[in-house]
């Protein structure tokens, strides 16, 4: 369940208190992550386009779910096809710093660690590094709960991405070439950190087999799907776009 505020800002004012200490192999300083209060998951996606801000704010206004529907009705629809041939390599090695044409590439972080980085707060970071992050608190916006996260329990966080590689793979991405591909995996439009058995049950689905257990963001996470596939020129398939109007008021 998700924690009261009082104790979320508890666990940000210790974990800020303790960045202070140099010990245990951490650094003396932790950076404070550019990322809203405690009290909410992150920004409205139809305010962060670039997907370059934390998290995933719910939409509930109804001039923002309308906005939400014009977006999700321009995507296309199409069938899936079969996944042959699909291999995760395809889209170049895990969180690698060099895809190019994506916000954060190349600035010597690979994508994983930029991505706790943007979403994470009370960020701490391996002794003599600005880059590896091995402890923060993350506002998880599929379920609404608060995890406080070690490197030593890696998969407790992990980053999803929005339109399933494979589910790309399936939707047209097989006849990209490998640059685009690459853009796709590294993207932070279509990257965020989440709860690890949130995403292992999210597979590769689609919004119509699946969907953040926190109604209040469901919107905004089909937002984010529509957005990737309009940058990406990507379709969804009927049933996935039948239920993301769904989600938005449609």
């Amino acid at each position: 369940m998700p924690r009261p505020l009082a104790a979320v800002l508890a666990v940000a004012v210790a974990t800020a208190l303790l960045a202070g200490c140099e010990g245990g192999g951490l650094t003396a300083d932790a950076k404070p992550s550019d990322s809203p209060d405690s009290a909410t998951s992150g920004i409205s996606p139809l305010a962060n386009p670039e997907g370059t801000k934390p998290g995933l704010a719910a939409l509930t206004s109804e001039q923002d779910r309308a906005a939400a529907r014009k977006l999700i009705g321009q995507v296309a629809t199409k069938g899936r096809g079969p996944r042959t041939g699909y291999d995760r390599d395809k889209f170049g090695y895990a969180w690698m710093d060099t895809a190019d044409g994506v916000p954060l590439a190349r600035n010597g972080c690979d994508t994983r660690n930029d991505l706790l980085a943007r979403d994470g707060q009370g960020l701490r970071y391996r002794s003599g590094s600005d880059c590896v992050v091995i402890a923060m608190t993350l506002n998880d916006p599929y379920t609404g709960t608060v995890i406080d996260w070690r490197k030593q329990q890696a998969s407790e966080v992990q980053i999803d991405h929005i339109i399933p590689l494979s589910y790309g793979w399936q939707l047209g991405a097989a006849r990209w070439d490998k640059a685009k591909r690459q853009r796709l995996a590294n993207d932070p439009l279509n990257l965020l950190p989440v709860s690890g058995p949130a995403n292992g049950a999210k597979s590769d689905s689609g919004p119509a087999s699946w969907l953040p257990s926190d109604k209040r963001i469901r919107c905004a996470y089909v937002v984010r799907f529509a957005q990737v596939a309009e940058k990406y020129e990507l379709p969804v398939t009927a049933p996935d776009k039948k239920m993301m109007l769904t989600q938005c008021g449609g």
